[in-house]
């Protein structure tokens, strides 16, 4: 982990079904867009089923949790502190959560989490009074915050599939580059599954009692009317649920299982 190493991208009769889709797309076709739809469908479902089969593939879901776990920990200071331009925000955050390991993992999660800075912004453009000391005490409401950190988890998986494209596009199929079809292939891929990973925020209103989200019962309650103490607490305690679902290790399935098993 955190070395780098040249990746031979992944194997499999899915993956090579999805690089074999790719290489015959073409922009100016027919149905470009749905069948563009299909490859990147192919992908996340190809990244699922390596994941199921091997959850230490790639080394995504350690350096996923890894990573959340430090976005969740950042939460509570930018709520406070804000940052003083969008450019501030996300150089801070590509070194706190991304770390500076190698792996495509390591790069996908860095990646990732300036797509989502990006992305949150403009779903928030409330984002630029805190960056210009607009904001109350000049730190970032939670519901920015919380959908931040929803976003991370879906643009981190989109990152990733977006170098797994890139690198047979170059080496493979160099025609394709000028349509940029591994960008519109990370787009679909995080929108897809960004409703998949947990909100805080709404997991905190939602709970009967915030000691049921965070395991930490006496410390959570104590501050159940501070969330800069209690949010993260249950940002870092939804991580392997956010990471399980975007990476396709714990879906509806699985729930009805392991409930039906329960």
């Amino acid at each position: 982990m955190g070395t780098s190493t040249r990746w031979k991208g992944p194997n499999g009769d899915r993956w090579s079904s999805a690089g074999r889709r790719l290489a015959r797309w073409r922009e100016d076709s027919r149905n470009a867009d749905q069948r563009l739809e299909e490859i990147a469908a192919d992908h996340l479902s190809a990244l699922h089923e390596t994941l199921r089969a091997d959850r230490s593939a790639f080394g995504l879901y350690d350096t996923a949790c890894a990573a959340g776990e430090r976005l969740a920990g950042a939460l509570g200071s930018l709520a406070a502190e804000g940052a003083e331009s969008e450019d501030a925000l996300v150089a801070r955050l590509v070194s706190e959560v991304g770390g500076d390991g190698g792996t495509l993992a390591d790069a996908a999660v860095r990646r990732g989490m300036a797509a989502a800075v990006r992305d949150v912004r403009d779903m928030h453009p409330e984002m630029d009074d805190a960056m210009n000391g607009g904001g109350a005490g000049g730190g970032f409401a939670w519901d920015i915050l919380c959908d931040l950190y929803q976003v991370f988890f879906a643009d981190m998986v989109g990152e990733f599939l977006k170098a797994v494209v890139a690198e047979h596009v170059n080496l493979a199929v160099p025609v394709l580059i000028a349509s940029d079809p591994e960008g519109r292939i990370a787009d679909w891929v995080a929108e897809k599954v960004v409703d998949l990973a947990p909100n805080p925020c709404e997991e905190s209103a939602e709970a009967t009692d915030l000691a049921q989200a965070v395991d930490t019962a006496q410390s959570v309650v104590g501050a159940a009317q501070d969330p800069s103490t209690a949010l993260p607490k249950i940002a870092k305690s939804l991580v392997p649920q956010a990471v399980g679902k975007i990476l396709g290790l714990i879906t509806e399935e699985t729930t009805g299982e392991e409930g039906a098993a329960a």
